[in-house]
């Protein structure tokens, strides 16, 4: 068995994801991860600790699923196609969950600063990385927006219409952008 914080932090992985984090109570978190009270404030000293602990770690994750999605890619457009395409994989392997920073921003009001401060950081790592990649600052800004607002419309809607949508005005961006 492993050691207790990682059996919190990986309790606290699913659970967040799954069910939120308002909806997610640190006795659940416990007694799912098997582990006493005392044992959980010796590695957490709050559910908002873990929180960012868990943002942490899920964003190594899904940058780490994106690039290996996007790994083939031979050319910058390709692998921006293809990271829209990785938003469908991801819907099809967690059931349209969305994103789970923007799942936890809804949750959280604003005087969590430190959470909102994690999440920002992520998502500005997240434009830089368009910015790089497309070298034109209203082109990166257009595609991180369609990004972004795909991931939360296919959750919405339970579809990923409007990710295929949103890759054909990607490609009309590309060709006006070069």
């Amino acid at each position: 068995m492993s050691r207790p914080r990682e059996r919190i932090l990986s309790t606290a992985m699913i659970l967040f994801h799954k069910q939120g984090y308002n909806n997610t109570g640190i006795n659940q978190i416990i007694e799912e991860a098997n582990v006493s009270k005392a044992s959980f404030y010796q590695h957490f000293r709050s559910k908002d600790e873990l929180c960012i602990e868990f943002l942490n770690k899920r964003y190594d994750y899904w940058v780490s699923e994106l690039e290996q999605f996007t790994s083939e890619a031979k050319t910058i457009q390709e692998k921006i196609m293809k990271s829209f395409d990785f938003l469908v994989d991801m819907n099809e392997r967690e059931d349209f969950r969305g994103c789970s920073f923007l799942n936890i921003l809804s949750e959280i009001p604003a005087d969590k600063e430190e959470i909102h401060k994690v999440i920002r950081y992520h998502k500005n790592k997240l434009r830089e990385c368009f910015n790089e990649d497309v070298q034109d600052d209203i082109a990166s800004a257009h595609i991180y927006l369609l990004f972004e607002s795909s991931i939360l419309t296919s959750q919405l809607y339970r579809s990923n219409e409007l990710i295929e949508k949103s890759k054909i005005i990607v490609q009309e961006i590309l060709k006006s952008s070069h």
